[in-house]
């Protein structure tokens, strides 16, 4: 294995893409009065980032249609999941927290405060993409194992999400933990699922040589560990008692049998 080229003009040239995106979703927010679209948004973004540099690359890279397969699956499972379970509700609490904090003209600050840094992110997040179609070096046994993550990632993801919807819908959990099959394991079944995606997806990149690819799972996994949930834990506990046990008997992230009480 070979180290391939990295081409800053074609990852720049997906940037433009993601900013017009960020300006259509925002002005759409306005007329909505919600910004939940940022969520299906984001995954629309990654996809275009990966269908821009499929196109300005070698056709003969032979991992092009298979990344632009699996980047699709991803985007539209997690699109449809988040446009279904954010249906006619409002705005996510960390929104609505957000809106209070930057009142009044939180519409116009939305832009730069929640669109752009989205289309910034999904952009350095897309590393993995264009270092996959970097080369046509011939595919190895690390583009299986790459899949293989990937696919633990997306099942994991999957059905995380699947159960915690059940749950939900159960109107006997109201205010009750979720703690129960993969939620069981890890208080972030979901985000954990997220970054091994995207790990499989940097090994896909790194058997094409494409290892600069790196700060793209980096960051995505420092904003599952950091910048989403499990920075809410602390209000999640004001308002839900019995998950300071859960925090106890429970991996923020990391899959692993739960720990007995104290």
């Amino acid at each position: 294995m070979t180290a391939a080229a990295f081409s800053f003009e074609l990852w720049l040239a997906a940037l433009p893409a993601l900013l017009v995106a960020a300006l259509l979703g925002w002005l759409v927010s306005l007329a909505v009065k919600n910004v939940n679209l940022v969520g299906a948004l984001w995954c629309l973004m990654l996809f275009a980032a990966g269908v821009t540099y499929a196109l300005d690359s070698d056709p003969r890279a032979p991992r092009l249609s298979l990344v632009l397969w699996l980047l699709a699956l991803w985007a539209a499972r997690l699109a449809v999941y988040l446009v279904t379970r954010n249906a006619g509700k409002g705005e996510e609490r960390r929104y609505g927290d957000l809106r209070v904090r930057h009142e009044p003209g939180f519409a116009f600050k939305s832009l730069y405060l929640v669109f752009v840094p989205q289309a910034l992110l999904a952009w350095v997040i897309s590393l993995p993409l264009l270092g996959a179609f970097a080369s046509i070096q011939a595919t190895s046994p690390l583009d299986y194992a790459g899949v293989t993550l990937w696919a633990i990632g997306f099942l994991f993801e999957t059905f995380a999400d699947w159960q915690l919807a059940r749950f939900r819908r159960d109107p006997a959990n109201a205010g009750a933990v979720m703690d129960r099959g993969l939620w069981r394991f890890t208080r972030h079944p979901n985000y954990f699922g997220e970054a091994c995606t995207w790990w499989g997806f940097w090994l896909i990149a790194l058997a094409a040589g494409g290892w600069w690819a790196l700060p793209g799972p980096i960051v995505l996994t420092g904003l599952m560990l950091r910048a989403s949930r499990l920075r809410q834990e602390n209000d999640i506990g004001n308002r839900r008692p019995q998950y300071a046990d859960y925090v106890l008997k429970t991996n923020a992230f990391f899959p692993a049998r739960r720990r007995k009480s104290t």
